[in-house]
């Protein structure tokens, strides 16, 4: 191999400067998202999204790019060595990141002993050292792990719950060896995908592994999506899902009496949703007699509001809705708007529910989460879990990464303490607050 001239390394050094330079700029969208309205906001996301979650990657990246520009003799040159210390900061960033995503597991254990109390079975949930080993080899594979996770689970797939062809199928994700008369807790998951995107098997995958290999019975839907579907079918069709859960879930090994919902972005504001408007009957034509209630809610950075009532909204979306999703601006349907806003059903008979929000999200910003948490906890008297994590981006638990394994851990036992204490109430035959028979 040929030893490079000294213009090759200038050039090679003015070029790894220029590289550095848009990592480092990476880096710091990662750690503090450069815009948080607007167009700008959303450019924001998909890169702080990944190395956020992987920052570790992101320094191998760099690295091998760092090594292949060293190869050409780039650290040779002025450039080259500026190049350098921007890597050097950039990594030490990543590295910090890393760090700090580890503290998610605390922030967790706090909340759920703040919002449960003596409800939470403060008992860990022990990993043999065979699973701490698969834990480890998905956090290096990321996204490329999501695929692993289906296999075991996923035992029926492509069910019909409604007449909209595939955009009303269903998956049902259980243990191979949990018996047909188990009665399992069963969780609903709501894809996202801002209620014009995504498929059932995207989103919410690392959750469903961990809650079906503990024993309990999952279901991921498809549903209507715009431009093709129109407000309100996205919610119609969730409500009808649950009500196919509640007739048919026995048959899979599931418990009708005991369905909570989870759902991430577009499917955390169609989770709540249905949590809060049980039995609603605009969102129930053909089935409104249909039970179409949940014991708990988990949504994850969703969408509460589109009203923008408080000012919590993310800039520009009623426009997209308008145009989109209800076809029709806020100006000439209020109505329909804010009957669409989870914020309108918070009432004292709200379930259980365990909000979760990233500080760093882009698309949905963390302060309508605080608003509607806030709401929650003035109304109801229900258990309200609420843990906002540092440094987390919009998606963040969509792949393996350590906050991922602890939100799913967290979301296990929240809902494991519902259904404990759920059960206490059944076995007592009493009411909470009741004096004991």
């Amino acid at each position: 191999m040929a030893r490079p001239t000294s213009e090759s390394r200038r050039r090679a050094g003015r070029w790894f400067l220029a590289a550095t330079a848009l990592g480092a700029l990476n880096t710091a969208n990662a750690r503090q998202p450069l815009a948080r309205q607007g167009r700008g906001a959303i450019a924001c996301f998909f890169p702080g999204w990944l190395s956020s979650e992987m920052p570790l990657h992101a320094v191998g990246w760099q690295a091998l790019a760092t090594l292949g520009f060293a190869r050409k003799g780039a650290l040779r040159t002025p450039s080259g060595l500026a190049g350098l210390a921007l890597s050097l900061g950039s990594w030490a960033a990543l590295v910090r990141m890393w760090e700090e995503s580890h503290g998610a597991s605390a922030l967790f254990d706090e909340a759920l002993a703040e919002g449960l109390g003596d409800d939470l079975d403060a008992g860990r949930d022990p990993l043999p050292a065979a699973h701490r080993r698969l834990v480890r080899r998905r956090l290096i594979q990321g996204p490329l792990a999501n695929r692993d996770h289906i296999r075991p689970w996923r035992q029926a797939r492509d069910i019909a719950y409604g007449d909209a062809g595939r955009r009303n199928h269903l998956d049902v994700w259980r243990r191979a060896d949990l018996p047909a008369d188990a009665k399992a807790p069963v969780l609903l998951e709501v894809h996202g995908g801002a209620w014009v995107l995504g498929q059932k098997d995207q989103q919410a995958m690392p959750l469903m592994a961990h809650m079906a290999e503990r024993g309990w019975v999952c279901v991921s839907i498809n549903y209507r999506l715009s431009p093709r579907g129109t407000w309100p079918d996205h919610i119609v069709d969730v409500k009808r899902a649950i009500a196919w859960i509640k007739e048919n879930i026995a048959d899979h090994g599931g418990d009708p009496d005991f369905v909570a919902i989870t759902g991430g972005s577009a499917g955390g504001h169609l989770a709540s949703l249905a949590a809060l408007s049980p039995g609603e009957p605009s969102f129930q034509p053909g089935f409104e007699d249909a039970d179409t209630s949940v014991v708990a809610a988990v949504p994850f950075y969703g969408v509460y509001d589109w009203t923008n009532r408080d000012g919590t909204g993310l800039a520009g979306m009623e426009d997209f809705l308008g145009q989109y999703v209800v076809k029709a601006p806020i100006s000439d349907a209020p109505e329909v708007y804010e009957q669409a806003s989870s914020m309108s059903w918070v009432g004292p008979d709200a379930p259980p529910f365990m909000v979760v929000h990233g500080t760093n999200d882009t698309l949905v910003p963390v302060e309508q989460a605080r608003s509607f948490v806030g709401m929650l906890r003035a109304e109801t008297k229900e258990p309200v879990v609420y843990v906002e994590l540092p440094g987390a981006q919009h998606a963040f638990e969509v792949f393996d990464s350590v906050r991922t394994h602890a939100t799913v851990a967290a979301v296990h036992r929240f809902l494991a303490a519902i259904r404990s204490r759920d059960d206490h109430r059944s076995d007592t035959g009493r009411e909470v607050g009741a004096d004991p028979a």
